[in-house]
């Protein structure tokens, strides 16, 4: 098993011995519930099953809060699977923020943010024709989507204008720059996906325990 489930709280700004400024995410990590061990004898694959998040028994349908109570643990209202081997990983043991240490490379998958209906210039990152005289009216606009009587029409996959962000994002190789044992903080230099207050995987690059 080689993460953690966490939540986006915020940036901030962290300042080295020399006093230079570099961007941090403030994400708390943890602490998570072993629900359930994925073995390929059982399932058919291996990996690990962590709980994030308390929440009242009222708002779990009733499959995960018998697996709640037969491991004996407080409802969770996250759970996420951690593909790999399990090692020595138990059923119902704990995992907080001290998996990791200062130094560790980490990726990290969130949800980004969403924003609505975007033209094509905004979501493909497409240019604009040149302004001058003569030029056509649409100065946004997608252009040709495909030629007329051949293939007579759109082939799937066109770049247009539609839905953009509030998709599943990784950013990898990101370094932790800090850690509270306390208040079950990290802190990891750079942005990671997602708005304040999503909920975030961060996995060990390299796998491990």
């Amino acid at each position: 098993m080689s993460g953690l489930i966490g939540k986006k709280l915020g940036m901030v700004n962290l300042f080295t011995d020399k006093g230079d400024s570099i961007a941090g995410t403030v994400i708390e990590a943890g602490p998570c519930t072993v629900t359930a061990v994925r073995t390929n004898d059982h399932n058919g694959y291996e990996a690990v099953q962590l709980g994030f998040g308390d929440v009242k028994e009222k708002h779990i349908n009733k499959p995960n809060l018998g697996q709640f109570k037969k491991i004996g643990a407080a409802p969770k209202r996250f759970l996420r699977e951690f593909r790999g081997t399990a090692g020595d990983v138990k059923v119902g043991e704990i995992r907080t923020v001290e998996y990791f240490r200062v130094g560790d490379a980490v990726k990290v998958t969130g949800t980004s943010k969403g924003k609505g209906f975007a033209g094509s210039i905004k979501r493909n990152r497409f240019h604009r024709p040149n302004q001058t005289h003569g030029t056509h009216e649409s100065f946004r606009g997608t252009g040709s989507i495909g030629a007329h009587s051949y293939p007579a029409r759109v082939f799937p996959g066109k770049k247009m204008a539609g839905h953009l962000g509030d998709v599943r994002v990784t950013t990898a190789n990101l370094k932790i720059a800090a850690i509270d044992v306390e208040r079950n903080l990290l802190v990891i230099a750079g942005a990671v996906p997602g708005a304040a207050g999503g909920i975030v995987e961060l996995r060990k690059m390299g796998g491990g325990q």
